[in-house]
């Protein structure tokens, strides 16, 4: 599937209903993400992104976790809504979970110190742009994707699931899979509150 880049800018949105149909193969899904780890900028060079792709029953558990976590602090009369939104997750192929090292965050500013506030700004900044590359990588190969964010509530038991490093820092979580609905439309604010050009 090819598009030009502004139309892929475009195309991508927050897609919520996605079925576990295989779209494009594990080792698509994976090259894809391998290139977006590689080519996104990060400050300084610092490569501090980190990810994690759960496919199939590693997904399932995933948003079991997410679940059972949120049942212990969600008010019971609420809670049906709440495990709904979470079985619209669980219902794709898989999830990409982003991380950021602190270790590399922490070495910077000891490093750098007169800049030592702004690398948790620009580490966040970085994980944002490999967010949206991938994202939109997905959208191209005909994937639904949405943003989630359940951290930090999930992240202990995340990384004790998949044993990773405690310097490790859950910042989204990225459901994806074949789309079952369409988006809803998308309200655009007047442009010309938004940007201004001086010649």
């Amino acid at each position: 599937m090819s598009h030009n880049f502004m139309q892929a800018v475009k195309e991508r949105r927050s897609i919520y209903g996605l079925s576990k149909e295989q779209v494009v193969s594990a080792d698509r899904i994976q090259e894809i993400v391998d290139d977006a780890v590689k080519y996104a900028p990060s400050a300084f060079n610092s490569q501090s992104a980190r990810v994690v792709v759960l496919l199939g029953g590693q997904s399932d558990k995933l948003w079991d976790i997410t679940r059972e976590t949120l049942r212990k602090i969600v008010p019971a009369e609420q809670f049906a809504s709440t495990e709904d939104r979470i079985n619209n997750f669980s219902a794709g192929y898989g999830t990409i979970l982003f991380f950021e090292d602190q270790m590399v965050v922490e070495t910077l500013q000891n490093q750098f110190t007169s800049y030592a506030d702004n690398f948790p700004i620009w580490s966040n900044q970085s994980s944002g742009m490999l967010q949206f590359i991938v994202w939109t990588a997905l959208e191209q190969e005909g994937l639904g994707a949405s943003l989630q964010h359940y951290n930090p509530i999930i992240d202990d038991e995340v990384r004790a699931t998949w044993e990773l490093p405690t310097s490790w820092k859950l910042i989204a979580q990225m459901p994806f899979g074949k789309p079952t609905a369409q988006p809803g439309g998308k309200d655009i604010n007047p442009l010309s509150d938004r940007v201004k050009i001086f010649q």
